[in-house]
């Protein structure tokens, strides 16, 4: 393999720059041209590619976003989209494909190959921490501390003035910022899309707490949650509790996208990236490059779109036990 691709796409997360780093001085050091693609599958159709150089990548391990900018395409998911694509590609005689994304990222990727046989090995960068066949995605260890900071923020004010906080994370179908940021926040209550929490069951621990002279409280929800988002949620719970105790309702939103990404998620990124880009030169393709029990693994696209990836019992039993 002679020249391949890089490109991020989907939601951003901190630590892509330091994945698209490693993958350009990984195919540097092996002799490989590298080019980059932005605007990941919209880029591809519009043959916004050039190529990259070792230079093009200084002083961008710190940074958070992507250089390479991201985007969803929904032409990409037509065939007449792929078609452009693969003609953009061909322009450049690109032969493979390094795609740092998650699950719509890799859907796209298996539709492309099995079309026009272009393989591609991706990296995860997600900050949902969702994809199957890693520990750890890029960019959530950086998501997580970025919330943490907030709910420290938010608990001094809440103990302040004898607030119940109900703080809402990201996580549309996975509770993983959720839960971590939540036991080291020390909330009262984590609410998560893998779990069903029944308002009732929220109330009793609030109760409970009240009982044992506690003045404030914090609930952390991911957005994804059943009963629903933190709003609706906290007027559920303030037509089942009679009390003097002011309610509050913080959505952290996008925040949690951006920043500097954490030294884990940088080291993480390069371990990725490079193993991503060795993958492709050993002849890997639509395979996902993760890191399981610390050590470099590669699992089937298919595989890691289908397969969920279940929060663990032992975190969800913290909660509790750490609250009381």
């Amino acid at each position: 393999m002679k020249r391949i691709a890089v490109f991020t796409s989907g939601g951003d997360a901190p630590g892509m720059n330091a994945c698209i780093r490693a993958v350009v001085r990984g195919a540097v050091y092996h002799g490989i041209e590298v080019f980059g693609i932005r605007r990941g599958y919209s880029g591809m159709i519009n043959g916004d590619i050039f190529q990259m150089s070792s230079h093009s990548v200084s002083n961008i391990v710190q940074r958070g976003g992507t250089i390479l900018k991201s985007a969803r395409s929904k032409e990409f998911m037509t065939p007449e989209g792929r078609a452009k694509a693969f003609e953009q590609l061909k322009k450049f005689d690109i032969e493979g494909l390094v795609a740092i994304g998650g699950n719509g990222t890799f859907t796209g990727a298996t539709l492309f190959y099995d079309e026009y046989g272009i393989p591609t090995v991706g990296a995860p960068g997600t900050i949902d921490n969702d994809l199957y066949g890693t520990d750890y995605t890029i960019g959530f260890d950086t998501a997580v501390n970025t919330a943490l900071e907030a709910i420290d923020k938010i608990r001094d004010t809440a103990d302040s003035h004898d607030r119940i906080f109900f703080i809402e994370v990201m996580g549309r179908d996975s509770g993983y910022i959720a839960i971590q940021s939540g036991i080291a926040g020390g909330a009262e209550m984590v609410m998560v899309p893998e779990v069903l929490t029944p308002i009732s069951e929220v109330v009793e621990a609030l109760k409970s707490g009240w009982s044992r002279q506690k003045s404030s409280s914090i609930v952390v929800i991911a957005e994804g949650e059943e009963e629903g988002n933190a709003v609706e949620i906290s007027e559920k719970i303030r037509q089942q509790v009679q009390t003097e105790i002011d309610m509050r309702v913080t959505t952290l939103g996008h925040i949690q996208r951006g920043g500097i990404p954490t030294a884990y998620d940088r080291i993480l990124a390069s371990r990725l990236g490079l193993g991503a880009l060795e993958g492709l030169m050993n002849g890997e393709k639509n395979v996902m490059a993760g890191i399981v029990n610390n050590e470099l693994v590669y699992t089937p696209f298919r595989d890691t779109i289908r397969l969920p990836k279940p929060i663990s019992e032992d975190l969800l039993r913290m909660v509790k036990i750490l609250s009381v």
